[in-house]
């Protein structure tokens, strides 16, 4: 496809505020930050929610709504709330964004997997916030929990809300988890995958993982959409390759905190504009986020509850 639809993930559960002065976690900071990516280029923005005092992710309904709501008053974007959430919290308060707001889209995480962040304490001895460290050691010992039972009532709530899923995906495994939740008539075309890389716990960011994750996705899913987010500096390597293999892009301060080494990314319209920019260079420009309502039979922004 010519058209590529770029994504920016805002803030997420995974950096603190410790780590970079620039990472958004009030509803202000997410709703202006969404309106920059929109007017940088991104069709879709995906948003965590964050205690407005001191950064920790929160689940609170409230929270959501305000960013939602102020974010489609500015602009028109696909905006696209996690059910990921955070280590803390519960697959019932996870899916609770979706049953209140009935978004059009909405992460859908495709299995379990050891998921760390705890390798991070390495490179940082001060922290502005009492909660950060004990979260981040914490991860040590954390699956992110994603059993048959959580994806069916996830998907469940998705279908009767009309949301489409994102379906994330960490490792190889999950794609065979997908395949089952197909058979079963939990997940309806058109699929729309996102292969996660990089992740401590999940499969390496290398050109080799993807390559193997897209032709078993089609070998055992056949047709779908998809688009790659890597960690770190993978950021836009994986990204590239992605385009050039007919994917999509996602770029954000929740999977990378800089725009190239040594500079730290002001905000994640900062990388959308990068990234297009490559894109351009490649060929391909950038879906407007009515393309990619179309590209990804989204049901419209009029009929979600925010």
């Amino acid at each position: 496809m010519s058209k590529v639809i770029f994504t920016a993930a805002l803030t997420g559960a995974i950096h603190t505020p410790s780590m970079s002065p620039y990472l958004p976690f009030t509803p202000q900071q997410l709703i202006d930050d969404a309106e920059r990516c929109y007017n940088a280029g991104a069709a879709v923005v995906h948003v965590h929610a964050r205690n407005p005092e001191n950064g920790s992710p929160s689940s609170d309904g409230a929270i959501f709504k305000e960013v939602l709501s102020g974010v489609k008053a500015r602009c028109k974007v696909v905006i696209t709330p996690t059910t990921g959430g955070s280590p803390t919290m519960t697959p019932e308060e996870r899916i609770a964004v979706v049953r209140a707001l009935e978004p059009e889209m909405a992460t859908f995480n495709a299995g379990s997997l050891n998921f760390a962040l705890y390798p991070v304490l390495q490179k940082y001895k001060e922290f502005k916030y009492e909660w950060e460290e004990a979260y981040l050691a914490g991860t040590e010992s954390f699956i992110f929990s994603n059993h048959f039972h959580s994806l069916h009532v996830f998907s469940k709530t998705m279908n009767e809300v009309g949301a489409r899923p994102e379906l994330e995906i960490y490792d190889v495994g999950h794609i065979n988890n997908l395949a089952q939740l197909v058979s079963e008539g939990y997940l309806k075309e058109p699929l729309y995958l996102q292969f996660v890389l990089g992740i401590l716990g999940g499969i390496p960011a290398t050109t080799n993982h993807l390559m193997h994750l897209i032709n078993t996705a089609r070998n055992q899913l056949g047709d779908f959409r998809w688009s790659v987010c890597a960690a770190g500096r993978f950021q836009f390597p994986m990204g590239v390759v992605a385009m050039l293999e007919g994917g999509f892009m996602r770029v954000g301060l929740e999977d990378n905190l800089y725009l190239e080494k040594g500079v730290l990314a002001k905000s994640s319209a900062e990388q959308i504009e990068k990234a297009i920019r490559i894109g351009r260079e490649l060929g391909f420009e950038p879906a407007t986020p009515d393309e990619a309502r179309e590209i990804l039979q989204l049901k419209g922004i009029d009929k979600v509850k925010y």
